[in-house]
């Protein structure tokens, strides 16, 4: 008798957790509905524990309304990248619950949202970028790109917002995971100008271009080939690896630059840089130096490792300036590399032909 008693309290418990729960959501739902997210969230983060033992159709409908509202808070740019990806979580259970229990409510809708919440974190980095807010514009791109690994441009974006923002450590992680995936970022692009916004859209391809073209939504289609980014990809986590003095790593990526395209100026000066960096590191330790013998001797060794250095610097910057023999930037520092190693000849015939 004692253990029915002890078996109807149970689910009498279960049940009012469940009606509180309903109610809860309910609430939930009333506060998003007049567009209060942010007060909506807490009442679904404190009702959470209460799904567990939920049913499926009851956790789905839990876990839309949460995806709505945390969807509803990146749109907004609210922490948009961490909220971007719990809402996309959010989505994720809804397809799961539905699968387990056979009956699709959310299914059609949670997929659209999706895929509006991505395009939505795409131009929000894309606004971001645009105003100057790298950092922030790096987080969103990555997001995304955690959320579709097919879309290899979002990687690439975060990759370039990393290194406008001065965040070397997250563009080299960004720039080594787009080398591994052989990115090269060559394509067509179809686009065609809105004629509501007047901004120019672009198209996944023809046909869809097309269809929006005859439906009387867009106007003058131009097509654009993208040339491969493979170079400009190495290029910047050669330099992001200069910038965090690991100048071994970054010598080895300018070398497969260099195997990339012989003729790119802009590696050649950037190889040359890097070994000026390690000349001024020397310099530094030489500067430290005091006057015992032990430290003489020690100077002697540090200044002609210095000169080695200089001179190692020559080579890169005569190929630059065969491939562009007035850049000024190769002509500047190779004269300057003259100078201090005492190469007058060398210095004057230079000079000379300026």
């Amino acid at each position: 008798m004692k253990e029915n008693i002890k078996i109807l309290a149970c689910l009498f418990l279960i049940n009012v957790g469940a009606f509180a729960q309903k109610d809860q959501i309910k609430e939930a739902q009333s506060l998003y509905d007049k567009g209060k997210s942010q007060e909506s969230l807490v009442i679904l983060n404190k009702t959470e524990y209460l799904i567990l033992n939920a049913s499926n159709e009851d956790k789905s409908d839990y876990f839309f309304l949460k995806g709505n509202v945390l969807k509803d808070l990146a749109v907004k740019n609210i922490d948009a990248a961490n909220n971007f990806t719990m809402a996309s979580q959010c989505y994720q259970d809804v397809f799961l619950y539905e699968n387990e229990s056979g009956k699709f409510k959310f299914t059609v809708k949670a997929n659209a949202a999706l895929k509006d919440l991505k395009s939505s974190l795409v131009n929000g980095a894309m606004t971001d970028f645009k105003a100057g807010k790298f950092k922030e514009s790096a987080e969103k791109s990555y997001k995304v790109y955690l959320f579709d690994k097919k879309d290899t441009l979002n990687l690439f974006n975060a990759a370039s917002s990393a290194l406008n923002a001065k965040d070397f450590d997250s563009a080299i992680k960004y720039y080594e995971a787009l080398k591994k995936l052989n990115y090269s970022g060559k394509g067509v692009l179809y686009c065609a100008i809105n004629k509501k916004t007047k901004e120019e859209d672009i198209f996944i391809s023809p046909k869809a271009r097309e269809s929006a073209i005859q439906q009387g939504l867009y106007e003058k289609p131009r097509t654009e080939t993208v040339p491969s980014k493979k170079l400009e990809v190495n290029n910047n986590l050669a330099y992001s690896y200069v910038e965090k003095k690991e100048y071994s790593k970054a010598e080895a990526v300018y070398n497969y630059v260099f195997e990339l395209s012989p003729d790119y100026l802009d590696a050649y000066i950037s190889m040359a840089y890097l070994k000026l960096q390690l000349k001024k590191d020397v310099m530094d330790e030489i500067s430290t130096l005091g006057t015992s013998p032990s430290e003489m001797q020690k100077y002697d060794k540090l200044n002609a490792r210095k000169d080695d250095i200089a001179r190692s610097t020559i080579p890169y910057l005569k190929k630059a300036l065969v491939i562009e023999p007035k850049n000024p930037d190769a002509t500047k520092t190779l004269l300057g590399v003259y100078r201090s190693l005492d190469m007058t000849s060398e210095y004057n015939s230079l000079k000379a032909g300026m």
